[in-house]
């Protein structure tokens, strides 16, 4: 077969056999346009590179995604459009396949660590999709369940450094424990004489504080004294126990106030009769009990929780529970027999406005005035429901109360004791506090709150929620900066208290503001009897002490005087003795 081309604007293509002749009008010959030949040429020339550049890229594509890289390939050349709905579809079957398999949801020992180590896996072992499957649920179950672990026992040890004394806490009480035995100024009759009339007055404002922190306590009676209008009708009854009652009695006879009156009392100088004393021992046993149980549980499950459960769980690890001071609030109307009224504040409180208005609140004939809504609306309260508190399991709690009930919030509460003794509230305390033995210990979290709850239940009057913000010593509260500077009451409830390094970062500001509440009188005694003995140290170390120890005394008060940081123009007789017993120590 030949081709002949004419000259003559290539208008047509004439095919003839070989020896055939080449003419016009010959019958064997077959013609076809030229113009569409040349055209098909250059589309072909066109389209060939890219389709198979395609092809190639569709081949190793397929490799490396699909389980058949004929069937990825068949699927995109004919079916059209991406695979990713049909990798998707494989994936998840073959994760639904793996997680029937594997029925527990626990990945298996040697699964891989880390990303890096499956993309090795992968590359290196050319894997299909349902291999892969398998090992990347092994591997983020390993890891889930890494990361709960971690969650819980961190949660464990933030409640367990809340249980740590600071070593300054610890040294102060110490050291008022020793002024009180050496110093007569430091065992100084509290409140004076000439003041013992007003603690039963009841024309005064009464503020009782059950506490063995004795800063705690100067905290909460200095920030309510500086933010009186009128601090003068304020008289403060503090009530600590045995061990503590010698260095918070030597601490408030030094640093005594002009304004207010305290008056501190141990539980060891009250005379109860016999049945209060076994009624209040019946109590703790069955409260050691309660938090024996729960505790025993929590150690039992590696101290792991229900996802989804508030902290209260872990509520057994609080010192409280046991706490024979936080358990005597039941029995307020004994330790004070006199009064009529009276506002309860816990040590963990910074008072920021005037307390005055609570003693003239109405309580409608309730006991107990307290806040039960949050700042954050009505029945809104985060973690004190009663769900959070009670176990609704149980008949005796399930028809008793609500589980979508807010709690009234303790730490700042008006009692009208008056009214309280017309009441059976310590009984009922006592009475379910023995359903609870007999009930197997499960009708409660630990802690004093929850039988209170049941025992003043319908004898509590709702005050403005403005009056007291909670739970700043939690994690779960974070209220609006407004709502902190607001509030008259501001309560550290939760493991996290402002002395301690856990407290929340987001309230340093706070902190700090408290830190010099509590430290502003420290100043004025602790820490220049501090800076003496270092003074006295650095000058026997350079062989200076060659004067009497009066002229030595006199010598170091008068540098410690020409230090603006103390303030020392009319230092009182602590200081000079103390100094004399350091110099005479030491030398």
């Amino acid at each position: 077969m030949k081709f002949y081309i004419s000259a003559a604007g290539i208008k047509k293509v004439t095919i003839s056999s070989p020896g055939g002749a080449i003419g016009k009008g010959c019958g064997a010959a077959r013609r076809f346009p030229g113009r569409k030949l040349l055209l098909l040429l250059l589309m072909l020339a066109i389209l060939l590179p890219f389709i198979f550049v395609r092809f190639a890229f569709l081949v190793l594509e397929s490799a490396s995604v699909c389980d058949s890289p004929l069937d990825c390939m068949r699927v995109r050349l004919f079916r059209g459009g991406d695979t990713s709905l049909k990798i998707r579809e494989e994936l998840t079957r073959a994760l639904v396949e793996e997680t029937s398999q594997d029925g527990n949801g626990r990945g298996q020992r040697g699964s891989l660590e880390s990303f890096d180590e499956l993309v090795k896996e992968m590359t290196l072992k050319r894997r299909d999709i349902k291999a892969f499957a398998s090992v990347t649920k092994k591997m983020l179950l390993q890891m889930e369940r890494k990361v709960q672990s971690a969650k819980h026992h961190e949660l464990v040890y933030w409640h367990l450094a809340s249980h740590g004394v600071p070593k300054c806490l610890h040294c102060l009480s110490l050291r008022l424990t020793e002024e009180y035995s050496v110093n007569a100024m430091a065992r100084t009759r509290l409140p004076p004489p000439e003041s013992v009339s007003r603690l039963t007055d009841p024309s005064f404002h009464h503020v009782v504080i059950l506490t063995d922190n004795v800063l705690a306590a100067s905290v909460v009676i200095s920030s309510t004294v500086q933010n009186a209008v009128n601090p003068d009708k304020f008289v403060f009854h503090i009530v600590t126990d045995k061990k503590t009652y010698t260095p918070m009695h030597a601490w408030f006879a030094i640093n005594s106030a002009s304004s207010p009156v305290v008056e501190v009392k141990g539980l060891h100088q009250y005379d109860w009769p016999q049945e209060v004393n076994v009624r209040v021992k019946e109590m703790l046993e069955i409260h050691r009990m309660i938090w024996r149980r729960h505790y025993q549980n929590l150690k039992d499950s590696d101290y792991s929780f229900v996802e989804g459960t508030h902290e209260q769980s872990l509520q057994a690890l609080n010192p409280s529970c046991l706490a024979l001071l936080n358990h005597l609030r039941i029995y307020i109307p004994k330790l004070f027999p006199d009064l009529d009224k009276i506002v309860l504040l816990d040590d963990d409180v910074v008072v920021q406005r005037d307390l005055s208005s609570l003693w003239e609140t109405d309580l409608n004939g309730k006991v107990v005035g307290a806040v039960v809504d949050s700042w954050c609306g009505s029945n809104c309260c985060p973690g004190r429901k009663y769900k959070d508190y009670f176990n609704f399991s149980h008949p005796l709690i399930s028809s008793n109360l609500l589980q979508d009930d807010c709690a009234w919030l303790s730490g700042m509460n008006v009692f009208d004791l008056k009214a309280w003794r017309q009441t059976n509230i310590t009984e009922a305390y006592s009475t379910w506090l023995r359903l609870s033995v007999s009930s197997g210990l499960q009708l409660w979290q630990p802690g004093a709150l929850p039988p209170t709850l049941l025992a003043f239940k319908g004898l509590t009057q709702s005050l403005d929620p403005s009056w007291h913000v909670a739970g700043l010593g939690s994690r779960s509260v974070k209220p609006p900066e407004e709502i902190l500077k607001s509030a008259a009451v501001l309560h550290f409830s939760g493991p996290a208290k402002p002395w301690l390094e856990i407290s929340n970062p987001q309230l340093n500001k706070l902190k700090r503001r408290l830190v010099l509440i509590r430290f502003k009188k420290v100043n004025r005694n602790i820490v220049p009897i501090i800076m003496l003995r270092l003074m006295i140290m650095r000058r026997r170390q350079t062989g200076l002490i060659n004067h009497s120890p009066l002229y030595h005394t006199r010598s170091l008060l008068f540098r410690v005087q020409s230090r603006p940081l103390f303030n020392l123009q009319k230092i009182n007789s602590l200081v000079v003795i103390r100094v004399r017993y350091l110099v005479a120590t030491m030398k």
